[in-house]
């Protein structure tokens, strides 16, 4: 394709098991800037393995215009899915996809490499990732940083930059990366623009965590340690302190604290205030209660110690996340 010379070439592989939106909301992005920016921007380039059309695991096609081109790239953007996944690292064998091998290739000629979702499992293939910290879909966070221990995981945050190297977590969070490149390229009130237009913050609050369903250990083997956690789940607001969970039990202060860290994996403390913080969000989902009675129902005891705990598990004030998750933000006209 031709190129006009105050455009970057943006260039986005495609293959079989790709997750759509991972290309669709970044393209969205890129593409309204180029408008607002009045011409500047972007040329995006879809390209395959084999031209032509790409069957998405939604069963959504798309279409890549051309094969995989040789560098020099402005920005190479690594969109994830099942497939993203299933090619990499390589196997016993040491064969490696065509698209892994690509990469590789062309890392050196591009300026910035961008990865969405589970894309980065690609990118960490292809051994970009190698000694740096990156961010993917909460979901397959653990298995990444199990197959590539190489990479610096981070499981939280919506994107992370390091250099040249990009990478977003899931899905929607692509264009969460495209409004950060966008700002960086064409300026903060382009991007401000672009927000606007697609009914986005340009900076989202907070990471992953409050966007992810809750992730609990199984309960324990050991009856009464089980125990514990069942009276933490019923009784959130309850006197819910090593001492007293101990004694109901039936167990020493200190054979407690050390068996329930040994079988659940978190200190009882911490699994009181993760289970806290959950019994918090659906609450404050509900939208009924202030922020003051909520922290009094689930047991933080004061607003301003759930206001802690809040910015510790999820990066945001409980305020903010009721005006983000409260039912109240759609309107159903009756």
């Amino acid at each position: 394709m031709t190129r006009r010379p105050d455009r970057q070439r943006v260039v986005v592989p495609l293959f079989d098991g790709i997750q759509p939106l991972d290309v669709v909301g970044p393209h969205e992005v890129l593409r309204i800037a180029t408008g607002v920016a009045g011409g500047r921007g972007y040329d995006v380039e879809l390209v395959a393995v084999r031209p032509g059309p790409v069957r998405s695991e939604t069963g959504l096609d798309l279409v890549a215009r051309s094969g995989l081109p040789a560098g020099p790239i402005d920005t190479l953007l690594v969109p994830g899915g099942g497939g993203a996944r299933r090619q990499g690292p390589p196997g016993s064998d040491g064969n490696e996809s065509e698209l892994v091998r690509w990469i590789r290739q062309v890392a050196p000629q591009t300026r910035r490499l961008v990865s969405v979702c589970t894309g980065a499992f690609l990118l960490a293939a292809a051994g970009v990732l190698r000694g740096e910290p990156a961010c993917t879909h909460w979901r397959w966070a653990d298995r990444l940083a199990a197959e590539h221990p190489e990479v610096e995981v981070l499981p939280d945050p919506i994107y992370v930059r390091s250099g040249r190297i990009w990478s977003s977590a899931g899905v929607t969070a692509g264009m969460d990366v495209a409004l950060a490149l966008v700002e960086e390229d064409l300026g903060p009130e382009v991007a401000q623009s672009v927000a606007r237009e697609l009914v986005l913050p340009v900076r989202r609050a907070g990471g992953q965590s409050q966007y992810a369903s809750p992730v609990w250990a199984p309960p324990a083997s050991r009856p009464s340690v089980r125990a514990a956690q069942d009276i933490v789940h019923a009784e959130p607001a309850s006197d819910l302190r090593v001492p007293v969970l101990a004694s109901r039990v039936g167990m020493s202060e200190r054979h407690f604290a050390r068996e329930f860290t040994r079988l659940v994996g978190t200190p009882p403390g911490v699994y009181v205030e993760r289970v806290r913080v959950e019994a918090a969000r659906g609450l404050l989902e509900s939208g009924g209660l202030t922020v003051t009675a909520v922290a009094s129902r689930v047991g933080f005891g004061s607003a301003e110690t759930m206001r802690r705990a809040f910015l510790r598990r999820l990066g945001v004030a409980p305020d903010h996340y009721r005006r983000r998750f409260a039912g109240g933000v759609g309107r159903t006209a009756s």
